[in-house]
């Protein structure tokens, strides 16, 4: 890929994405993919005014190593290192940027119950630290390929060429055009406008229903809003969490979900891949499962937590959608979450309530917003699906009609 292009996408993250302001810090988290394009970002943030860039490299490879030979005691604590550094980060607020390249089932293998009740001991020993950062600082992920990724979705080419075709189609979703910036800014005032519209509807609760047997209703926090796009942090700074993004989302009420949503689309989480697999919710909590293939995997993100069962968001994504209508299925939530509706389990957004910014984060919750040490995404969009809107007042608004938007 040309690096003038690459630059482009480098500047594209570093301003519109994580929005670098003069003296603050930055944190990039990046496999050991594409560091040519690392140190490219780098130089974006320092031109931008970044007072530090520290780069935080990862590797499936060594993550398999750490959960084999690691002890869970030493997994599930807090050195006096990490303790510090998080400290540092509720002090400092620093950008966070993560790329994204991993395999998509590049930890096969692992002990995924060991790696669940590691995460399920350090998640207390961390949860202070997040929830004093929350909704306060920038962070943006976006992705640059791996040899590994590549070519597991195109099998046929050599592994230059596919990690070229990957750069072609993640610079594509990503809106890298001659003037990324002016088109970031049309497609957040596009996604704007259709979040205006859902909120205006007074919406109690969605309906969905799919040939595939989707048929499911949650209900809506009557305080909660639609957000698209970009988003200000509490420090008063615009940025734009995720690149790519076509979704308009809320966070529902937890406690309001009712029947079954079959997934669409294979979820790849922690370097593994769920796939075929159908969730029944009562009462809002997933109560029944299960997976074709993984579904010991879905069943520990499930049981992650208390909260881990109920939904933390709701996303709407037209099925004629870029991402979709390139044919690629990504094996990455990144981009596969941006080619169709979608629901997570766990944690919701606070931020997604009206006035988040004169309430605490307990009030949020206290209304309606899940908690959760997950956020797991997962695709329940198709052709044909149909959402319809029932409104406080007895409306019911088609939202949905084949899979895309009916207004």
């Amino acid at each position: 890929m040309k690096k003038t292009v690459l630059r482009k996408y480098a500047q594209l993250i570093a301003r519109c994405g994580a929005n670098v302001q003069k003296g603050q810090e930055v944190f990039i988290a990046a496999g050991l993919d594409q560091p040519e394009f690392v140190r490219m970002l780098a130089e974006a943030c320092y031109r931008l005014g970044a007072s530090r860039v520290v780069v935080d490299w990862e590797d499936q490879p060594l993550e398999k190593l750490r959960v084999k030979y690691c002890s869970l005691e030493t997994m599930g604590s807090l050195t006096g290192y990490q303790k510090a550094r998080w400290e540092h980060y509720v002090e400092k607020l620093p950008c966070r940027i993560y790329l994204d390249s991993e395999d998509p089932d590049g930890l096969q293998g692992v002990d995924q119950g060991k790696m669940m009740k590691a995460r399920q001991m350090i998640y207390p020993l961390i949860k202070g630290y997040r929830d004093q950062m929350e909704n306060k600082y920038q962070w943006c992920i976006a992705a640059v390929p791996g040899e590994a990724w590549a070519k597991k979705l195109f099998p046929a080419l050599s592994k230059r060429q596919a990690v070229e075709k990957l750069w072609e189609a993640i610079l594509a979703a990503s809106r890298v055009t001659d003037d990324p910036l002016a088109a970031w800014e049309a497609h957040n005032a596009d996604l704007t406008a259709r979040c205006a519209y859902l909120n205006s509807l007074g919406i109690d609760s969605l309906r969905y229903t799919a040939s595939n047997g989707t048929d499911f209703t949650v209900g809506m926090i009557p305080e909660a809003v639609f957000k698209g796009g970009g988003d200000t942090s509490l420090q008063g700074i615009f940025f734009n969490p995720n690149i790519p993004t076509e979704e308009c989302f809320i966070s529902p009420m937890r406690g309001r979900a009712e029947g079954v949503v079959h997934a669409s689309m294979p979820l790849s989480h922690d370097g593994q891949i769920i796939d075929r697999f159908w969730i029944r919710f009562h009462e809002g909590k997933a109560v029944e499962w299960h997976a074709e293939t993984n579904n010991e995997l879905l069943t520990h993100i499930i049981e992650a937590d208390e909260g881990a069962a109920y939904l933390g968001e709701c996303a709407l994504v037209p099925f004629d959608s870029p991402i979709q209508n390139s044919g690629l299925l990504f094996c990455n939530t990144l981009f596969d979450e941006n080619a169709a509706c979608h629901l997570a389990l766990g944690m919701g957004f606070a931020d997604t309530i009206r006035g988040f910014e004169n309430r605490t984060l307990e009030e949020c919750r206290a209304l309606g917003v899940n908690d959760s040490m997950i956020h797991v995404d997962f695709m329940i969009g198709t052709a044909d699906l149909n959402i319809d809107a029932l409104t406080r007042d007895g409306r019911a608004v088609p939202v949905f009609r084949s899979g895309n938007w009916a207004f």
